[in-house]
């Protein structure tokens, strides 16, 4: 029996699952890099196409890096007040780097940095952890959950038709809603009778 055994195995030992997931997350946030020198660049960014269970179990892992990249984003906005504008090596920085406001900047940035270490450990790609801190949670600071979403695709898989599905990042390839505009009749021509069109006609 599975008593308290959670989740998909997705026929795969627990070694190939977990890569598995981890391989798949980094995909996700790596196809918001800047990527115009590529060969393969993604069509679009933000969205990769899976099955459908794959897609349900890489959202918990996605969600949750994204909630821990914003977590140690505070961190970093919060120790700026104590760093430095000196550039490295002069005498100001190497004053700075002495003074009790280095000690308070890496206090403040401690989060920061251990937030990006567990990033790395649940993802295993640096790159994408770089796009992922820099790129895709200051676009969610203001968004309480919830960043992404699946899209079940009607077409199947060739081979074995398995269910297919879209997992994207929410905000970036959202539908606009456009509210159509009320016509005016104001500014339209008054109707003719047809006796005064036949005048005109005649004259």
């Amino acid at each position: 029996m599975r008593h308290r055994r959670k989740g998909r195995v997705l026929g795969r030992s627990p070694a190939h699952r977990r890569a598995l997931l981890r391989n798949m997350s980094s995909a996700l946030f790596l196809t918001e890099r800047d990527a115009s020198l590529d060969d393969n660049a993604p069509k679009i960014p933000g969205r990769i196409v899976t099955t459908l269970e794959k897609a349900k179990e890489i959202r918990p892992l996605v969600e949750k890096c994204i909630t821990l990249a914003k977590k140690g984003l505070v961190a970093k906005n919060a120790s700026e007040e104590f760093g430095t504008d000196a550039e490295r090596g002069t005498d100001a920085y190497k004053q700075w780097r002495k003074s009790e406001q280095w000690q308070k900047w890496a206090n403040a940035r401690a989060p920061y940095v251990n937030a990006q270490r567990r990033a790395v450990q649940l993802m295993g790609d640096r790159e994408a952890v770089a796009v992922l801190f820099d790129t895709v949670a200051p676009r969610f600071m203001d968004r309480a959950g919830g960043y992404t979403r699946i899209m079940r695709l009607a077409k199947p898989r060739l081979g074995d038709a398995g269910t297919r599905a879209i997992l994207e990042l929410v905000g970036k390839n959202d539908k606009a809603k456009r509210v159509s505009s009320k016509p005016s009749f104001d500014s339209a021509p008054e109707p003719t009778s047809e006796v005064q069109q036949e005048e005109t006609a005649n004259s």
